[in-house]
This record gives structure tokens, sequence and C-alpha cells, in this order.
């Protein structure tokens, strides 16, 4: 989740489905379905990388508190991403530049109200309630009356993750993870007309600058000097490479042999892998419904994506 290829690689099957057979190739039998394997473990591998990024955040967030953490992270992976992507800065229209700071905002609101969400809410619940922003957009991208059947069963894990109202979940905490989640459906829109106007991953580098120019006053208000404390500062640029630089250069080379309908159920994943390292690393044990809301949710997102992946095949 709240990763930005995460959403960026999902856009390819919810905003654009059509691309989908395009990436289809003919064929079968045990060898190619071996080698498809490879490309399968590498979004699994950044899939983990990103929850246990994410893990390691809440880990640090007494240290630097949540803003502070949002702020290491942002400013971390764009000095990264800055010198391996070296962006040119001429010759961009104004529309390219609103387009990347649209991008950059929505990044940023996006890790801003998660991080927020995860200081009040356990890891697999507040990844849980963040990927509904997704799902409602790939429901009223594809207009078709089956998905609202998709809509349905998320919203029916989310009332038994939270035990038949909100009761159960800080209510704040969920807000926050809410709000991330329509942060994340507007990053999808943005990183899909950033790609069309940036080449390779120019955007990315330029929209995470802006992220991290509006987490930063935050966090210096937040956690001030002890964001230069070498400990923290050494664990907010683990988080950085764990939770974006990482998952992003796996994803980029599964993607070029992984079908983009596998990559989105795949990314559906990520609230089970959240939840997997909230327990391993957090001791946030899971009960038998928090476990049952969380496949509700999962099987939504598979049933909504699938939904257009048969469409596409069709067309």
């Amino acid at each position: 989740m709240n990763d930005p290829r995460v959403a960026t690689e999902s856009a390819a099957a919810v905003a654009v489905p059509e691309a989908v057979t395009a990436l289809q190739e003919p064929g079968g039998g045990p060898a190619r379905r071996g080698a498809a394997l490879g490309p399968v473990a590498l979004v699994v591998a950044g899939g983990l990388s990103v929850q246990f990024g994410a893990a390691v955040a809440v880990l640090l967030m007494p240290k630097a508190g949540a803003l502070g953490v949002v702020t290491l992270r942002l400013a971390a992976a764009a000095l990264i991403l800055l010198v391996v992507c070296r962006p040119k800065l001429r010759g961009h229209s104004r529309a390219d530049w609103g387009t990347v700071v649209a991008f950059g905002v929505a990044m940023g609101g996006m890790n801003m109200l998660f991080y927020q969400a995860v200081d009040r809410i356990p890891l697999g619940a507040a990844v849980t309630l963040e990927v509904l922003g997704p799902l409602v957009l790939s429901v009223v991208a594809s207009r078709r009356l089956v998905n609202l059947v998709w809509a349905a069963l998320a919203l029916g894990g989310v009332v038994l993750l939270s035990g038949g109202g909100f009761d159960q979940l800080d209510p704040v905490g969920a807000a926050y993870a809410l709000g991330a989640g329509a942060m994340w459906a507007a990053y999808i829109i943005f990183s899909a007309r950033t790609g069309r106007r940036f080449p390779q991953a120019d955007g990315l580098a330029l929209a995470m600058v802006v992220a991290a120019a509006l987490s930063l006053p935050l966090g210096i208000m937040e956690a001030g000097s002890k964001l230069l404390v070498p400990s923290t500062l050494g664990l907010g640029i683990a988080v950085a490479l764990l939770s974006s630089v990482l998952p992003y250069t796996l994803e980029l080379m599964a993607l070029r042999r992984l079908p983009a309908p596998t990559f989105a159920v795949l990314m559906s994943l990520e609230p089970a892998i959240a939840a997997t390292a909230g327990f391993l690393i957090l001791d946030q044990a899971l009960s038998a419904t928090d476990a049952l809301a969380i496949a509700l949710v999962i099987g939504a997102s598979i049933g909504a994506v699938r939904s257009q992946g048969r469409r596409a095949r069709k067309r």
C-alpha cells in the first residue's frame, strides 16, 4: 500500500483496463509457468518490503512522531530518487507542472494521513481501510453493476473489522485511514497523468520533492531536532528504502514480464501482509473476526480487478 509504486502500477488495471490484454502473452505449460514465478516473487517481495517498512516506521514513531517519520521517509526518498533519476527541469509546460504538483500533494497527503492512522489503530486495520479508496475508484471507473457486489463485500469487511461499528477502533484513526484511501485514489489518477507527461520516473522524483516539501514544516514542528539524531535519521532512511526505493525497483523489474491483472491481484494481498507484519514486529494480534474482515476486503479487491480483466479480454 501506501507506497507510490503500488498505486502507480495498480492504475494499469484500474484506470487503463485496455492495457491488460496488451501485457498478456499467449502460451502456457510448465516452463512458462515456472518462469512466471520470478516476477511474482519480486512483487511479493516488494509488498513485504512496503509493509515491513511501515512496521519499522511504527517503531520509529515514539522517537520522531508520526509526522516526523513521514518527513524522514519522504525527504530521504526524494533525495535518493533525485540522484538516481536526475529529472530534467526544463521543457515542461504549466500543465505538466500542475499535474506533478497535484501528484505530489496526493502523495504527501496519502503518507501523512496513513501514518497518523497507524499511530492510532493496528497496521492491518489501517491498510484494510485504506484499500477501500482504490476499490471505490475501480467501481466508479468501471460503471458496472457487478462491481457494486464487490463494493458491498468490502463494506461488509469493514463492518466486521469494526465489530459492527467503529467502537472497537479509534474513530480518529479510522477516519485518517479512510482519508488516506481517498488520497490513494487521487494518487492513482494523477500518477497516470504524470506518467504520460514525464519520461521514465522523472515525474515521480519531482512529485516526491513536492510531497517532502509539504511534510517538512509539519515534521519539524512535531519532532524538531529529534529528526537529526543519528539513530532516528538512520531508521528514517531505512523506512524510505523499504517503503519507496526498494519496492519501486522490484516492481519495475517484475512488470516487464508480469500481466497487469496478476500484479493487481497480488497488490490486494497488502492488508494480509500488513497484518502479518503487525503481528510479527508490533505484536498486534488478530482475532478470527478481524481475519475474516481482511479476507472479505481482499476478495472484493480481487473480484473487482478480475472483472475488469475479463471485460478487457472480451474487447
